[in-house]
């Protein structure tokens, strides 16, 4: 029965491998025997494979396959080089397959959960497999430039996402498709084009519904970011797609799928930072305000959501309750490179490992009400190098009702102090103001409509409204500052104001209707021109008269 399974915890380091039984009592489990890491310099091996210079490996999701890599190298006596890329048959220990494959990058294999079918990408095509016969192709997907691919989760009929990037002023785009159904133009479920992306990230919902795509730019020509710029994209199986609009400008340092598939949160903008959870619409719910954060966690069982600040930042861990969008506790756990949940859904490992820090080498186990449960510090001159619960079937532990009270523990808890931001002198012994402030701190709010007892502004009537304000308060100060002999001027000289409706709804439609109308007006001098156009855009043009049909009713309703 589920109550009764303990996650057990693998532990990896330069002293050996060990297995702990899982919270809250984090014992070294006897039964299995510690093994010691060895140079392959010296030809002891540890284990049934002979693979001394494996620098990776993956299990598959059903345990029948282990997929391990080694970097590719060529000889005088060989410079065609050794398949460097192999597949083992885990109860035989035979090898099924091995494959070149020179870059680390993507060099394992996907799987779709029940194993039915594995994709690699071979020189711009997706090779796809079934049932592990990795010596027949069943299929092919060949896109000119094809880079990136995300086969989606859960069984058949599987579905993948592919990745082009553009090239000669051509957009980039990402397409979805559903196994085996490949041929023809119109075969693909949603097509995604877009500018601005270098490289992309692409991330499927559980319920492989739809794919949140990350696009990168290694510079942003705006200067405003050392990091480069990234706009977050939505794609629907169903061939919905929207760009998803982020209110605060600044990188996108992380986005998650929330585990029932209908929500994801973004955590974006120049620190601090913003969190926001958004819909299928790609509608915000709730805004967690800002923070020193750039990761966001959720539990197995998507009732529980932790938003952190890792890396350059002091490791601040906010525990939220999804469902109340209640604060459950605030601890703290510096210096950490590695998070996860266990698969209970009720503690979590941080730990600080090598190479991406050599000092301080240790971990701690936690209940998310902050306790911490365990503490294993690595003894000088020793690193840790890993960390890893035991999986399991997705539902072995069922959602248990969310306590904010801390769980008992001799070690306590590690709430984090709130930082007291740096002052001059000169400030030091007066009253702070709004203006002394170093940032514009913005506190957690819901964004569903009426929430806050008034109906909520959309984005552009938002917009409008601070330009007003804006405006407004500069004539204001203009006023003020002008001499009492300097006449106003007549209104009669004024510019006319432009029309609005007093809806902002209305406006909307009516500003996004010209500026469509605008973008065929220019996509028409380029046909004039003999530049040739791309079937979608051709498609926008012949909606021009549609679109005018539209402009002129919402005009007459001013």
């Amino acid at each position: 029965m589920a109550p009764l399974l303990t996650p057990l915890l693998a532990v990896r380091g330069s002293d050996g491998t060990s297995l702990l039984r899982g919270p809250p009592n984090c014992e070294e489990n006897s039964a299995f025997q510690r093994v010691s890491v060895v140079k392959s310099s010296d030809g002891s091996l540890v284990g049934s494979f002979d693979l001394p210079k494996t620098a990776m490996l993956e299990f598959s999701p059903q345990n029948k396959v282990l997929a391990t890599w080694q970097p590719y190298t060529k000889t005088q006596d060989n410079p065609q080089g050794a398949p460097n890329l192999q597949l083992w048959d885990f109860q035989t220990g035979n090898c099924i397959k091995a494959f070149y494959q020179k870059k680390v990058q993507g060099w394992c294999p996907s799987w779709a959960d029940d194993e039915s079918i594995a994709v690699r990408n071979v020189n711009n095509e997706l090779h796809f497999f079934e049932n592990n016969n990795f010596e027949t192709i069943a299929n092919k997907l060949h896109l000119q430039k094809v880079s990136e691919f995300a086969l989606s989760p859960g069984n058949q009929p599987s579905k993948v996402a592919v990745y082009v990037p553009g090239a000669k002023g051509a957009p980039s785009f990402v397409r979805l498709y559903q196994y085996p159904n490949f041929g023809g133009p119109t075969s693909a479920l949603a097509n995604k084009s877009f500018f601005k992306a270098d490289r992309v990230t692409m991330l499927w919902n559980k319920k492989a519904t739809a794919v949140l795509v990350t696009a990168s730019t290694e510079v942003d020509k705006t200067g405003a970011s050392y990091y480069g710029e990234q706009t977050l994209h939505y794609v629907a199986v169903n061939g919905e797609s929207a760009i998803v609009q982020l209110p605060k400008n600044g990188p996108i340092y992380d986005v998650m799928w929330s585990p029932n598939s209908t929500e994801f949160c973004v955590v974006y903008g120049f620190m601090p930072a913003k969190a926001t959870i958004f819909n299928l619409k790609c509608e915000s719910v709730f805004d967690f305000g800002t923070g020193p954060r750039n990761a966001a966690f959720y539990s197995p069982q998507g009732h529980i959501l932790v938003l952190a600040g890792f890396g350059n930042l002091r490791g601040q861990m906010e525990v939220w309750d999804v469902k109340k969008y209640k604060q459950v506790s605030k601890p703290q756990a510096a210096d950490t490179t590695h998070f996860s949940w266990c698969p209970d859904g009720e503690h979590i490992v941080t730990a600080t490992c090598s190479p991406r820090l050599r000092v301080s080498n240790g971990f701690k186990v936690w209940h998310y009400t902050g306790s911490v449960l365990y503490k294993q510090d690595t003894p000088s001159g020793a690193e840790l190098w890993e960390v890893l619960w035991q999986p399991f079937p997705s539902g072995t532990f069922p959602e248990k009702p969310v306590k904010y009270q801390a769980a008992p523990s001799e070690l306590g808890s590690t709430e984090a102090k709130p930082a007291q931001a740096y002052r001059p002198p000169a400030l030091r012994n007066k009253p702070q103001t709004a203006s002394s402030k170093l940032h514009e701190e913005e506190p957690p709010q819901s964004m569903k409509p009426g929430a806050g007892g008034e109906k909520q502004m959309s984005k552009s009537a938002l917009k409008n409204q601070k330009k007003r304000e804006a405006k407004k308060a500069a004539k204001q100060e203009m006023k003020s500052d002008a001499p009492p002999t300097q006449t106003e001027p007549s209104s009669s000289n004024a510019a006319p104001a432009a029309s609005t409706s007093g809806d902002p709804d209305t406006d909307k439609k009516i500003k996004n209707l010209k500026k469509k109308l605008k973008a065929i007006e220019e996509l028409k001098e380029q046909q004039s021109s003999g530049k040739p156009l791309q079937k979608n855009q051709l498609e926008k043009i012949q909606k021009e008269a549609q679109l005018l049909k539209e402009l002129e009713d919402l005009e007459l309703g001013l």
